[in-house]
């Protein structure tokens, strides 16, 4: 007997398997499930990297050593403007074909990782870490260089002044945008099906190639994918409200009206028009009060 979804269908001139379809999305095989967990990983494994990685690179935009500057640079510069599929094959086929280095399987602890997933984590990082070093260099940089000069004050040397009280600091100005990068590193992962990774995406399109299901399979892949994202982004906002606990950051509520007539985006504002991000905040100036009471001098805001 044919079920609802596929009388109305039926009924527009199209043809759905629900059947399919929803044994799919609820009991789905094994190997679909082994391709879900190759996405996983592979977008963990490479997030957690790329972050390491860009934390030094941010690090070396810092440094006075002009040609270690002038080489990060260019190094963010290459892999954020070429296209992640276009660096995917030039490292997995193109550094075999000019003999330089060819992705082999490695085998660590009895575990066996294959060449093509080798090739994925190493370009998906670098990607990444090009992104992820401008996102962790404007986080330093929003931190308030007296928290630097303080520290060393205090008698620490340069790098103590930046591992404990820098860096900490910064981490809340990183997470929102680390926590979108890692959103889109789920989704890019598909892209490693072209040099043969068995993620979800290849996967759906072999179950495609040999059932002959192709709307089917694949919206049961977009609803996975959408799945994985949804759940992260809980997770995500999870972590920014621990983060702004910590720091005594307080989002102001407000209604749908004033959401959109007043500064766009609350968070980091208090309820008594304090601001607290960083130390030493200060009231918040409404247009009545500087016309009333011009400030003499700059005044954080």
């Amino acid at each position: 007997m044919q079920s609802w979804e596929g009388c109305l269908f039926a009924a527009a001139g199209l043809h759905f398997n629900s059947s399919f379809f929803w044994s799919h999305l609820l009991n789905p095989p094994s190997y679909f499930l082994q391709g879900l967990w190759t996405t996983v990983y592979l977008a963990v494994i490479s997030q957690v990297l790329a972050t390491v990685l860009g934390l030094f690179l941010a690090l070396a935009r810092r440094t006075k050593f002009l040609p270690l500057r002038l080489l990060v640079w260019l190094y963010t510069w290459v892999f954020r403007g070429t296209p992640l599929l276009v660096q995917l094959v030039m490292t997995y086929n193109g550094l075999a074909a000019l003999g330089l280095y060819r992705f082999g399987n490695l085998s660590i602890a009895g575990l066996l990782i294959p060449g093509v997933v080798q090739a994925a984590v190493v370009t998906f990082t670098l990607n990444e870490a090009a992104y992820m070093s401008e996102i962790i260099r404007a986080a330093l940089d929003a931190v308030d260089p007296g928290q630097h000069e303080a520290a060393l004050s205090t008698g620490m040397t340069p790098g103590q002044a930046m591992r404990l009280v820098v860096v900490p600091q910064a981490v809340r100005f990183v997470i929102p945008p680390l926590g979108n990068d890692f959103n889109a590193m789920m989704k890019n992962t598909s892209l490693a099906s072209v040099v043969g990774v068995s993620e979800m995406f290849l996967v759906t399109q072999e179950v495609s190639s040999s059932t002959f299901n192709t709307f089917e399979i694949y919206a049961v892949a977009a609803l996975y994918y959408l799945a994985l994202t949804t759940v992260w982004g809980i997770v995500q906002s999870a972590i920014e409200r621990r983060i702004e606990r910590r720091w005594g950051i307080v989002r102001q509520r407000r209604s749908w009206g004033s959401s959109w007539t007043g500064r766009w985006g609350t968070r980091g504002w208090g309820r008594r028009g304090v601001a607290l991000v960083g130390t030493g905040a200060a009231p918040l100036l409404s247009p009545q009060d500087v016309l009333r009471d011009p400030p003499v001098g700059p005044r954080r805001l």
